[in-house]
């Protein structure tokens, strides 16, 4: 759903709350009485072995905005599958009596340009409000996130405390509950039907989110996914906050709750005010727990802060605070974890106490109860600092505005995007992208001369002097993530995501980097274009091929994200079960089928039995592997991706073999990149360009060819990075990507690299679509 540009400033969210069970309202108190959670719900968020569910935390979210005159309740929009996406907008009922001026006032600080001077300035720090975003449960199986929600909430519509009544006097905040209410209602249901059996706490057989699954806090600048785009416009967008905290759970064995700082490095293009913002605020936040008597907690270690997918905020002015609390079994506690268990640790000893870490956890029971309150008093610490400093936020927040307007003194003083190029919807794509993010983009109405270069009427200028210029920089720029390493000579220190994001190259089009200011006749800001995904004519009508896409119980992200990018294009295709790949006969039901980035173990044995309930064990098993063979052999298609060709490559006993299988990480490391691909088969590039971008990680491949029957369609090129970070750039310069391979009467094709890297690298796209049409078109047929 792209939302119109009308829609993305308005003065508050205004979408009508979604009607609430009977049974729901009739429980809600008296006017007045401010209703527990457990009033409405029927326990206290946070209670051992119980989770409340998307439709029991919407009641009592509903009863809560009735009961209290501090909250405010708006239903943004639906979800992917229809659910009410809900915001809390909280804060003293004086601020909520003057929200619309508080929130223009924002707006105002946003953008200096707006100012009229000093004086006004002075008087808009006076009557400004911090404005605080918290987000939950974004990851459905963190299930402490959005049970907190509820306690945070409630605290703040009844407490009459001190802490509590500056709070709502300096900052308005703006909760989000749940980013994945689709994902919180189908865990808790899970666990419910599963609670008190060996199976209470076994993981859940499906993405928790219909394309993304974990991937959903990746899509912070792609903005592919509903629920990102409501919270960006209706939240970020229309409130510009000074800081936002992303609430999230991490693994159980070591530190229980993370903070910022983070670690090195960051992305250049953030201001360096907000980095010390940040780093102050995450280390006010762990002084407060530590002050409480919480041990285990931890500042800069584990996380960066590179890339913007996680980070939205960081290019708007505003401070993310990421929080990582330790899990447990979703909401079963681990009654007793030994010393001796407790382990791992990056960038920080988890043994050893530091002045990151300063009180370590020894060890005991953790929990739901435990989860919920570190959680909470999290999210207190940073509501207190953004309340007792609220003059330093706005003053920060406008000092970061006005760099971002000033005219830049060192590299690139705007982006070019020129008309009339061959990829027209990789340009509307990204035009999208920047506009959604309040870039202003404009359209040039005459020719144009910068820098001694010529541009046509109708290109897009970008000037990099405006409020959110760096996120257009770093969008547009090729990435050159620093070499970190261990120690001198030692291993490289690894990034905790990727290490590239540059929108040209993923979406194959052309952006240029001009160092003088445009002096042209320019249009006003452009708003977001519709994009219109565009399905090859060989994938259309009576002639497209039958597509299945495999989906076991163990299902991969990528394969959420491929069903995402078929939908988008109208693809038409077919889910294949287990079951129906044991059962055989797939000719009969296909022409081709796709395997996703997954190992030849998930596929064949899928979910050990008794790990998770009956029906939702085991994989394909021999029988779907003896269909697989049968199905190739007379006639089909086979399509692997990454992982996946393994089992490919063992099932047919192709002389192919992977070139960087168990290489040291002294030696090579590709964490998340773009390398240059060069397509050198002709049939199979017909229409094509011969080179393209393609996004190497860590679960991709490089091939090594031993049969000179097995055809090689692309290789890397021989200086392979063109954005990100490579090391042992030899092992991958020259080397087949794409091979294929003739079994029987079908073909069998392996991708090394992603070719549908999060719904972004629309570059690649085409391989992917002509390797699935290529069984009805003829055009691979070598023999």
């Amino acid at each position: 759903m792209w939302i119109p540009r009308a829609l993305r400033r308005p003065a508050r969210p205004t979408g009508l709350l979604l009607a609430l069970a009977v049974g729901t309202l009739a429980a809600v108190p008296a006017a007045g009485q401010v209703p527990t959670p457990a009033s409405i719900i029927g326990f206290a968020p946070g209670t051992e072995r119980q989770l409340a569910d998307w439709n029991d935390l919407t009641g009592y979210y509903e009863a809560l905005a009735r009961a209290s005159d501090r909250v405010a309740l708006d239903t943004l929009g639906p979800t992917t599958d229809g659910r009410p996406f809900v915001m809390l907008t909280i804060t003293s009922p004086e601020n909520h009596a003057q929200l619309d001026e508080l929130q223009s006032i924002q707006r105002r600080l946003a953008d200096p340009r707006l100012l009229t001077g000093e004086a006004e300035l002075e008087e808009l720090l006076d009557r400004g409000r911090t404005v605080v975003l918290i987000t939950h449960g974004i990851h459905a199986t963190e299930v402490g996130s959005s049970q907190s929600a509820a306690n945070l909430a409630y605290r703040l519509a009844s407490s009459n405390d001190a802490r509590v009544r500056e709070i709502l006097d300096n900052v308005v905040v703006l909760q989000i509950p749940s980013l994945n209410p689709d994902g919180l209602q189908w865990v808790a249901e899970w666990y419910r039907e599963w609670v008190g059996t060996r199976y209470e706490a076994s993981d859940l057989p499906w993405l928790y989110h219909r394309y993304v699954g974990h991937d959903n806090n990746r899509d912070w600048y792609a903005f592919t996914q509903q629920e990102t785009q409501l919270t960006i416009e209706l939240a970020h967008n229309a409130w510009r906050p000074q800081i936002v905290h992303d609430i999230h759970q991490m693994g159980g064995s070591g530190a229980r709750i993370f903070f910022p700082p983070y670690t090195e490095p960051w992305d250049p293009n953030i201001d360096p005010a907000l980095t010390s913002a940040v780093s102050q605020l995450g280390t006010w936040m762990a002084a407060e727990l530590t002050a409480q008597g919480k041990p285990g907690v931890v500042v800069q270690a584990i996380y960066d802060a590179y890339t913007p997918a996680r980070a939205y905020q960081h290019y708007h002015a505003g401070a993310r605070i990421l929080s990582e609390t330790a899990s447990a079994d979703l909401a079963t506690s681990v009654v007793s974890v030994d010393p001796a268990d407790i382990g791992g640790g990056r960038e920080y000893d988890v043994g050893t106490r530091s002045w990151k870490y300063p009180w370590p956890w020894e060890g005991g029971r953790w929990g739901l109860p435990q989860i919920v309150d570190y959680m909470e008093s999290g999210a207190m610490a940073l509501l207190t600092n953004a309340a007792r400093n609220r003059r330093y936020w706005l003053e920060n927040f406008v000092g970061i505005g006005e760099r971002a307007i000033a005219e830049r003194t060192e590299g690139p003083r705007a982006w070019v995007i020129p008309a009339d190029q061959p990829n027209q919807p990789g340009v509307d794509y990204a035009l999208r992208v920047l506009a959604m993010a309040d870039v202003e983009v404009h359209r040039a109405v005459e020719p144009f001369t910068v820098a001694g270069e010529r541009f046509a009427a109708g290109s897009w200028v970008v000037p990099l002097n405006q409020p959110y210029g760096s996120f257009a920089q770093t969008m547009l720029e090729r990435q050159v993530y620093p070499d970190l390493r261990e120690y001198p000579g030692g291993p490289p220190k690894r990034p905790y995501d990727v290490t590239a994001h540059t929108l040209p190259l993923l979406l194959d089009f052309e952006a240029i980097p001009v160092d003088e200011p445009v002096q042209a006749a320019l249009s006003d800001p452009i708003d977001p274009p519709a994009f219109d995904f565009e399905l090859p004519p060989e994938l259309r009508g009576d002639a497209a091929p039958r597509i299945g896409i495999y989906k076991g119980w163990r299902e991969p992200m990528e394969a959420g994200w491929t069903r995402w990018v078929f939908d988008q294009h109208g693809l038409a295709y077919d889910t294949i079960h287990d079951a129906t790949m044991r059962d055989g006969a797939l000719g009969d039901h296909f022409d081709v089928i796709l395997l996703q980035d997954q190992s030849a173990t998930q596929i064949v044995q899928g979910f050990a039995e008794g790990s998770v309930p009956p029906g939702y064990s085991g994989g394909i098993g021999d029988a779907g592997v003896t269909a697989l063979r049968d199905f190739v052999r007379g006639g089909g298609r086979l399509v692997a991706i990454e992982g996946a060709t393994d089992l490919a490559i063992d099932l047919f006993d192709l002389d192919v073999s992977n070139a960087v299988d168990r290489l040291p990480s002294q030696d090579f490391y590709i964490p998340g990149s773009l390398l240059s691909l060069e397509i050198t088969d002709e049939r199979f590039g017909t229409g094509l360009e011969p080179e393209t971008a393609a996004w190497y990680w860590g679960s991709s491949r490089v091939f090594d060819v031993s049969d000179p029957t097995v055809r090689v369609l692309a290789r890397f090129a021989d200086r392979p990075l063109l954005s990100g970070w490579v090391l042992g750039a030899e092992r991958v310069a020259g080397r087949p990507a794409i091979v294929e391979a003739t079994v029987g009467a079908g073909t069998v094709t392996l991708f090394g690299f992603q070719p549908n890297y999060r719904g972004q690298s629309m570059a690649t796209w085409p391989l992917l679509f002509r390797a699935l049409s290529g069984v009805r078109l003829g055009i691979f047929d070598h023999n």
